[in-house]
């Protein structure tokens, strides 16, 4: 499945959906851009088999996202501005597929949260991660909100309040990245990870990711309450977790109907 877009490229194969952000050479996010993204996350709910969604940027591109477009910070677009963006996060909210960014140059800004709020990161040696709004008078919502959980609050407050950039290495470190490989492994360290995901059942990814976001900042007892909702409620009301449970007992490999 392929579709025409004017800022994206976005297609379906091998149970992956592609989000490749095409507006060269800086790949700036603008408002009618980040609703292309997420008019794409939402076509992806038809797919119920879909393992993975992928971020990346367009061939011809030589940075990830330098971020959203600066002149729609103004106070006229601002609300639009936000709106749009976020939009692309409640919709990945939503469907709750795992996420992949795939990054070779710079991610920045928006660009930088859009690899936050990720699940698996493979980064090229050469790429670069910052949030430099605090620059320009502002600052980045998103990250406010994912980055002390991923890498700690001080982190998080060095990164937003000084905008410095952090290289690859570091944001591996941190827990930023997940891979840091050469430029020229991007695509075969994506596959690796895809062929992993290719073998799961995509609801009990799904559920497993939904646990993960449902549960955060909880207490304990609260926390495996939610979890154990999820798991009782929605995961085992479905056919997948049978199927794979009898084919373990079978030795046998699992026949997923992704339902």
């Amino acid at each position: 499945m392929a579709t025409a877009y004017k800022d994206i490229q976005f297609s379906v194969s091998g149970r992956v959906a592609r989000i490749t952000l095409a507006r060269p050479p800086l790949n700036v996010l603008t408002i009618s851009m980040m609703k292309e993204m997420t008019g794409a996350i939402q076509r992806i709910g038809a797919g119920r088999d879909i393992c993975a969604i992928v971020f990346s940027a367009a061939a011809n591109s030589p940075v990830f996202s330098a971020g959203v477009s600066v002149e729609e910070h103004r106070p006229e677009t601002v609300y639009q501005m936000l709106e749009a963006f976020h939009s692309i996060f409640r919709s990945l909210i939503v469907l709750s597929k795992p996420v992949i960014a795939i990054v070779n140059g710079a991610a920045l800004g928006g660009g930088c949260e859009l690899v936050a709020f990720a699940d698996i990161v493979i980064a090229a040696q050469t790429a670069r991660f910052g949030q430099p709004e605090i620059k320009l008078g502002v600052f980045p919502p998103v990250s406010s909100v994912i980055l002390p959980r991923i890498i700690g609050q001080k982190k998080a407050l060095e990164m937003i309040l000084t905008g410095e950039l952090i290289t690859a290495d570091e944001a591996r470190s941190l827990g930023l990245v997940n891979y840091v490989v050469g430029q020229g492994d991007l695509e075969a360290k994506a596959e690796e990870v895809l062929n992993m995901l290719r073998h799961m059942s995509a609801p009990a990814l799904e559920m497993a990711r939904q646990a993960i976001y449902r549960t955060e900042s909880l207490p304990f007892e609260d926390a495996l309450k939610k979890a154990e909702e999820v798991y009782l409620n929605d995961l085992m009301s479905l056919k997948d977790p049978i199927e794979g449970i009898e084919a373990f007992i079978e030795k046998r490999q699992a026949n997923w109907k992704h339902k």
